[in-house]
């Protein structure tokens, strides 16, 4: 296994780009199969460009939002001690990797956008703390919990289809979570990955001469001091007041208790951000030290957004060219009854390369696999579940994802993608199992 860690790390040293040429080359890429392979014009596919180029935009803000304000949550005191406690269990490389893995996947379970921040945050900590740990293969453990997410209690098909009102309700109706989040088959595809994913980590951890450690100095934050002023104006006041401190803070865990009292367990990304905010105000103390906390986070966010339109631009080309119903309909066409979910799942994998949303890759794919599942007489359940694994799956060499990982790692997509390539295949397997026998 280490030798072929290390001839994955280095072909993806070597030869995968900076996110950004990757999503450039996608982008031309989708361009021209949507030329060819569609009736679609030069025009009209720059046209679709265009017009979806700012189609994230509010997604865009909000993956800002959960980044800037895990860095702020995570760079203050109380919370450095919470994670330097729990970072403290982990004694050897191998622990190290084996409970950052199982933390994210945690996390990735619960809400895709609270364990890609905590499980980098996590693994950053611990890497402040144990000796001799690969840090690529750590930010990579950190990443490989993400592949849960779709299956977990925040995935954004299984619980839109449970909703009332939703796009295809007059055709599948509301279907409750019970067939789909928590069925027999889906939960022996999380259950496996939940044992799989940390013991596949842990097995790929390089040879001593090849492990990449990190000099912990380098990862710790920029110290945010108040200092005393003998007499402070009254604006210095207010930027040192706990007082307003307390009271914005306050009305953040006001707002966000009645909301789970109202609306039960609803951790969607906004109310993650929230949870984030609120308690990076508090945790600071002081306005000041929460804006200087802000500004030395604001590094991490270049990336997010200016990538983000590009894949915009991607979906609103694979959409409206009708380029993502072309892959969907070649992996019908060669499917049965007994092959339809596993052809389902690995043309969502495939679609997910340009369309890396998990709403969008269901309004793209629903239509078509939802027809063709009652032409065979087929489960919509199921159907849909397929597309959500395969909109997961395909996410470990999908750099889109692994932005705000990276960000708080300080690390490059060609860093960690040779671990993620193993993640990828064998989720592949297990999934595959998962939905072809059970």
């Amino acid at each position: 296994m280490k030798a072929l860690t290390r001839f994955s790390n280095t072909l993806m040293v070597r030869f995968l780009p900076d996110p950004y040429i990757f999503v450039a080359i996608l982008t031309l890429l989708v361009f021209l199969l949507g030329v060819f392979l569609t009736d679609s014009t030069p025009l009209e596919m720059a046209t679709y460009w265009g017009d979806g180029f700012w189609g994230l935009l509010s997604f865009t803000m909000q993956m800002v939002v959960v980044l800037l304000a895990g860095h702020v949550l995570a760079s203050s005191p109380f919370f450095k001690k919470v994670l330097s406690s729990l970072a403290g269990i982990a004694k050897t490389p191998g622990s190290a990797i084996l409970l950052v893995s199982v933390v994210s996947l945690i996390g990735c379970w619960i809400n895709w956008g609270f364990g890609l921040v905590i499980g980098a945050l996590f693994a950053k900590e611990i890497a402040k703390q144990v000796k001799n740990v690969d840090y690529r293969l750590l930010i990579a453990s950190a990443y490989s919990g993400f592949i849960i997410w779709h299956g977990g209690l925040a995935g954004s098909i299984p619980l839109s289809i449970a909703t009332e009102g939703h796009p295809f309700a007059d055709i599948m109706g509301v279907v409750p979570t019970s067939e789909t989040l928590f069925t027999p088959y889906n939960l022996i595809i999380v259950i496996a990955l939940f044992i799989s994913v940390p013991l596949l980590n842990r097995w790929m951890m390089p040879s001593k001469e090849d492990t990449f450690s990190i000099d912990p100095a380098l990862l710790e934050e920029e110290k945010v001091e108040e200092k005393s002023i003998e007499k402070p104006t009254p604006a210095q006041r207010l930027e040192g007041s706990y007082i307003l401190t307390g009271l914005i803070g306050l009305l953040g865990l006001v707002y966000l208790v009645n909301h789970f009292v109202t609306k039960g367990f609803d951790l969607n990304l906004n109310i993650v951000n929230l949870i984030f905010v609120t308690l990076g105000i508090i945790c600071h103390g002081t306005p000041k030290n929460f804006l200087l906390a802000v500004k030395n986070a604001a590094s991490t966010v270049g990336d997010i957004v200016i990538q983000f339109p590009f894949y915009a631009g991607i979906m609103g080309m694979m959409v409206a060219s009708g380029l993502a119903g072309v892959v969907s309909e070649a992996f019908i066409s060669i499917s049965n009854e007994h092959t339809f979910y596993l052809f389902t799942f690995y043309a969502a994998g495939i679609v997910n390369f340009f369309v890396p949303s998990g709403g969008g890759q269901w309004t793209v794919q629903a239509p078509i696999m939802i027809e063709a599942a009652s032409a065979l007489n087929l489960s919509y359940a199921k159907t849909a579940m397929a597309i959500a694994w395969g909109d997961a799956w395909t996410n470990m060499i999908q750099p889109f994802w692994a932005l705000p990982a990276l960000a708080i790692a300080g690390l490059k997509a060609k860093d960690i993608m040779g671990y993620c390539v193993f993640v990828l295949l064998l989720s592949g397997v297990i999934i595959s199992i998962g939905l072809f026998f059970f």
